[in-house]
This record gives structure tokens, sequence and C-alpha cells, in this order.
């Protein structure tokens, strides 16, 4: 097994005014040689967007963009002529293809918009875009590996055009789990979204992560209530 940990204040951070970003993977104006990507994961943001701002319709090709509010409404455009209000508990799935355009706004005048962001490359290039969201069941969570995403449209959560998966879990204080990867020779990265949890030896506060290869499985010790992403990738694409 190969560890990695990324520290919530090793993130590359931008204070925009109306955008506050951390980015767990170079990103824009911050760069870091050693946090180019995690196997198929180009970009993980941390985005706190203010009320009433966004981004501005702006265009991508050959990336699949996956979105998960965290707190708040997202009002989502694109030019495959999809509108929509995406809610916490909720995922959005787009996949860039042969290009897209899309603007993304906090939904909100007076609420924060907090979300992940999260880039991954494609196993298939120029396909044609599209776009889906989920709504989700807290319930199926709890001391659980909620699938969110996969390679299949007949699986659980959304589905991308890449061999990876992507799963939450609320784990309550005390609580044990073991994540059984899909594919041993992928890698998976683990984002600590809030609590105190020990992952294979390693103590993650809110915000830290860790990636781990060379493991065909992963323990979990929650010390507190605790919310975590799970984002299993090919290394090698």
């Amino acid at each position: 097994m190969k560890k990695v940990v990324h520290k919530a204040e090793s993130r590359g951070h931008a204070n925009h005014g109306w955008l506050n970003a951390n980015h767990s993977f170079s990103f824009a104006s911050w760069y870091n040689p050693e946090r180019i990507n995690f196997g198929a994961i180009r970009v993980l943001n941390d985005d706190v967007i203010a009320p009433g701002a966004g981004f501005p319709t702006h265009p991508h090709d050959n990336m699949e963009i996956i979105t998960i509010p965290l707190s708040g409404v997202l009002e989502h455009k694109d030019s495959m002529g999809n509108v929509a209000q995406i809610k916490t508990g909720e995922v959005q799935v787009m996949s860039a293809g042969t290009g897209v355009t899309h603007s993304e706004y906090n939904g909100s005048q007076t609420e924060e918009l907090k979300l992940f962001q999260i880039w991954l490359f494609p196993n298939k290039k120029d396909v044609k875009p599209r776009y889906d969201e989920l709504k989700l069941k807290a319930e199926d969570r709890k001391n659980t590996f909620q699938q969110i995403l996969s390679p299949s449209p007949d699986d659980d959560g959304v589905w991308i055009h890449q061999d990876a998966w992507m799963h939450v879990i609320s784990m309550d204080p005390k609580t044990e789990k073991e994540y059984k990867l899909k594919n041993s020779a992928n890698g998976v990265y683990v984002m600590n979204i809030e609590g105190e949890v020990e992952i294979e030896g390693d103590r993650l506060s809110n915000r830290d992560a860790i990636g781990i290869t060379e493991s065909d499985s992963i323990n979990f010790k929650a010390a507190s209530q605790s919310e975590l992403l799970l984002i299993e990738v090919p290394m090698q694409f």
C-alpha cells in the first residue's frame, strides 16, 4: 500500500471576493508540480460562491465534470438546453465530449453556495455531450458506502465515460468500515468533508485528504461524526 496525505491547509487557495476556492490539485494560477492529478482525477475544487454570483458561460471539452452541492442551491444552464437547480443532497454530471458551454450560479440572493467540483479525464474522447443529475437519499449513506457514480448507466448513481466510482458515507463515532476497491489496480482519493477519521493509520480532520494505491481494500475508523467522499479511479488511463 502506498499513501499520500494532503492536509487541508496544503491546498491551493484563491479568494476572488465572489468566489473563495480551495484546490486539491493545480488549478488556474495555483501550480504545484507534485499536485497535478491523482490518476484520472484532474480537479477537485472546494468552492464557496457568494449570493447571486457564479461562473458565466464558458466552454469545456473532453472532460467528465461532477458537481456536488454541500449547501445552498446551484443554478445550471448549458448549450444542450438543460436548465436546472441542483440542491444539497443531489449530484450533477456533465460529459463535455466534443464541446459544451455552461454557466453555474448561486441560485440564492442571500445564502452562500458551497460545493465540490470534480473533473475526471474520460476514457473516450469526442463523445456526444450529455448531462444528468440525481437526488440522493441521505439515509442510504449512514455507516454505508453510498455509490453516487459509476461507469455504467445501469448501476447506482450517475455515470461517466471513465472506469471510476464515487461513494459518500456518513460515519457515526467509533464506527469502523472497510471499502473494497472495484479494481485493485485503481487508486482511491478520500476527502474528509468533516469530522475526525483514521484511514489506514493516518488521522484526518476537516477537508484533509488521502490518496491510496496498491491496495484492494481501505479501512476507516471514525473518531467523531464524519462525512467522507471516496473517488476510485484508474491510475493509468
